[in-house]
């Protein structure tokens, strides 16, 4: 991929976090939480059959309901109300944020790190979820203090249309909110979704592999780059390093 956004630790002020797989491990539990009102509203669309929590992940991932809600009725050649959609998208949203409250624990792998590049950048929390759901796993996992409440930006609650990654509105917004821009601002990202989303937005972007399974880290990290990050590490501390 060419004219990729250039990383230059020196000139960043700012890093603009991915939250779910990014902060913490909340995507896999998510999804489990999420299976069986995503499964509901597919057999509303006249799916024939249950998808497992895996197989939705990858169809999904790095998108929220609300998106994925969107491309699955497309794939079945439904159109959905606008009242529809947002019964399903709140009820997925209130499931899900209770099962994580109760699974997500602090992670001292990321909270050190993170007050380490706390202390020279300024933070903020970029995400496709809703912002009460962002707000439950920052406070289950003592990330809230590092993430002040106007310096969180949400694609679902943030955006005068709801939209997720990989549209890059929620990078956009936030970086005019902010005050900042390439390449003083810095993206971390986990998913390819996401990684769209900052690059697009034209920010240096750091693919991150800390919640990623093992045997899932060389493909992701070469997907990563396909999609054209500047760099790609397995964890906060490396980001910490790359950058600080």
């Amino acid at each position: 991929m060419t004219g990729r956004p250039t990383l230059d630790p020196a000139a960043t002020t700012t890093l603009l976090c991915d939250a779910d797989g990014t902060l913490f491990p909340s995507e896999e539990p998510a999804y489990a939480a999420s299976a069986d009102v995503t499964n509901r509203f597919l057999a509303g669309l006249g799916a024939d059959r249950a998808f497992t929590p895996d197989e939705l992940q990858r169809m999904t991932n790095g998108k929220n309901f609300r998106a994925a809600a969107g491309q699955l009725a497309t794939g079945y050649r439904r159109e959905l109300t606008g009242a529809d959609l947002e019964h399903w998208v709140v009820e997925e949203k209130d499931v899900v944020t209770a099962h994580l409250r109760t699974v997500l624990r602090p992670d001292p792998a990321v909270r050190g790190p993170l007050e380490r590049l706390a202390g020279r950048f300024a933070l903020a929390a970029v995400t496709s979820s809703a912002s009460s759901r962002l707000a439950a796993c920052l406070e289950v996992t003592e990330l809230a203090p590092l993430f002040d409440a106007d310096r969180r930006f949400s694609a679902e609650d943030s955006l005068t249309e709801p939209t997720s990654k990989p549209d890059p509105a929620v990078y956009v917004h936030a970086g005019r909110t902010l005050g900042v821009g390439p390449p003083t601002a810095v993206a971390v990202e986990d998913s390819l979704n996401g990684a769209r989303s900052a690059v697009a937005a034209g920010y240096p972007t750091i693919g991150i592999l800390q919640f990623v399974p093992e045997a899932d880290r060389r493909a992701r990290a070469d997907a990563l780059h396909g999609v054209g990050v500047a760099a790609v590490v397995d964890s906060w501390a490396d980001v910490a390093e790359l950058l600080c």
